[in-house]
């Protein structure tokens, strides 16, 4: 076996059904927090009140201007609360959004952060924090953003809508392919990483099935965690490049963005690395003609987004997004094109450039 170092980002992780509700103020009491923050948009707040209620007279403050890929003036604003309000911890609920302004936050203060994600973003285990300003999305590492605790909570999951689960689980997958298709990934990050898509694989079929089923979704909060885990040791590879371009450049969502880019980028990285992506293969769907094919399939079966034009990329702003994504990712402009302009017609992996058989799933996805 080669040389390898495998150096993990750790949190102190709670996991099982109840346990926000339960646990939260105790995991707060043990980081000695007394005046908390907390970092939630205004629906999460509606969907898991009394998991935050449970700090009672702890729960010092309130910021719910939370938005996605956490422009620099919104971090700016929750800071400026946290200050305020004399905080010393923050607590966020909710997705990636709300871990990545409790990141920022963090970044700058060194407050403590406790954790309550309600999506896979798997953000709540990595050190990489995202700002945005002027259209281009930054990120860094830093062990000061990496959240103290998480408590993962399947129940605060349930009434998670279909469409957001089904994006948000492919965001998880995409930690996991990333984290193999990348050349200096240790033996014990790629276990992690395997286990997360077949875990995945299995439990995301069933969350889309019936978002009701407790264990279909502790299931996937599970393999959300082995995918974050994976990504943090591992860092970013080409897909997230790619999305974290794509969603500050043109402001496209972020879970659905990963959905789509995900089967296209696997087929490219099929080209470097096969025996990995064959790994990836063999955990989604031994049937399946490739990694790649298994991804589309998949996020078809769940109903996760096919194509970027859904999401608002304009076809006028392909080229551009071309030229940016090839810039900032390494890839060569033929890759970059060939993957951007399969993604933004929604088309199978091996049909790229024309459009595929995405369109029945169209309107579930089209901005108005």
């Amino acid at each position: 076996m080669r040389r390898f170092v495998y150096e993990p980002a750790c949190s102190r992780v709670v996991f099982g059904p109840g346990v926000a509700r339960r646990e939260l103020a105790a995991e707060c009491d043990r980081l000695g927090l007394q005046r908390v923050l907390l970092i939630a948009t205004a629906g999460e707040l509606a969907r898991s009140g009394a998991a935050p209620a449970s700090l009672g007279g702890r729960l010092a403050g309130r910021f719910t201007a939370v938005r996605t890929h956490v422009p620099a003036d919104t971090a700016a604003s929750a800071a400026a609360i946290a200050a305020e309000v004399a905080a010393d911890g923050l607590l966020c609920v909710g997705g990636g959004a709300a871990t990545g302004t409790a990141k920022a936050v963090a970044l700058e203060s060194g407050l403590p952060i406790v954790a309550v994600p309600t999506t896979y973003a798997g953000s709540e285990v990595t050190p990489v924090w995202g700002l945005t300003e002027g259209g281009r999305k930054r990120t860094g590492r830093s062990a000061a953003v990496l959240p103290r605790t998480v408590l993962y909570d399947a129940e605060l999951t349930t009434g998670l809508p279909a469409a957001i689960s089904a994006a948000s689980g492919m965001n998880a997958l995409a930690h996991c392919v990333d984290t193999l298709g990348l050349p200096a990934t240790d033996p014990v990050t790629a276990l992690l990483a395997i286990e997360g898509v077949r875990v995945l694989a299995t439990s995301l079929p069933a969350v889309a099935g019936n978002g009701k089923d407790l264990a279909a979704r502790t299931a996937a909060l599970y393999g959300a965690y082995l995918a974050g885990s994976a990504f943090a040791t591992a860092g970013s590879g080409v897909h997230h490049k790619a999305c974290h371009v794509l969603g500050g450049r043109f402001d496209l969502p972020h879970a659905a963005t990963h959905a789509v880019l995900l089967p296209h980028v696997a087929g490219h990285l099929a080209g470097a690395n096969p025996e990995t992506m064959e790994h990836v293969r063999l955990a989604l769907d031994p049937s399946a003609a490739s990694a790649a094919t298994a991804l589309h399939a998949l996020a078809g079966r769940i109903g996760a987004p096919l194509a970027l034009r859904d999401l608002g990329l304009a076809q006028a702003d392909l080229a551009e997004a071309i030229r940016e994504v090839a810039e900032h990712t390494g890839l060569a402009q033929v890759d970059a094109s060939r993957i951007l302009r399969a993604a933004w017609h929604g088309a199978t992996p091996e049909s790229a450039g024309s459009p595929g058989d995405a369109e029945h799933l169209r309107g579930r996805w089209a901005r108005p």
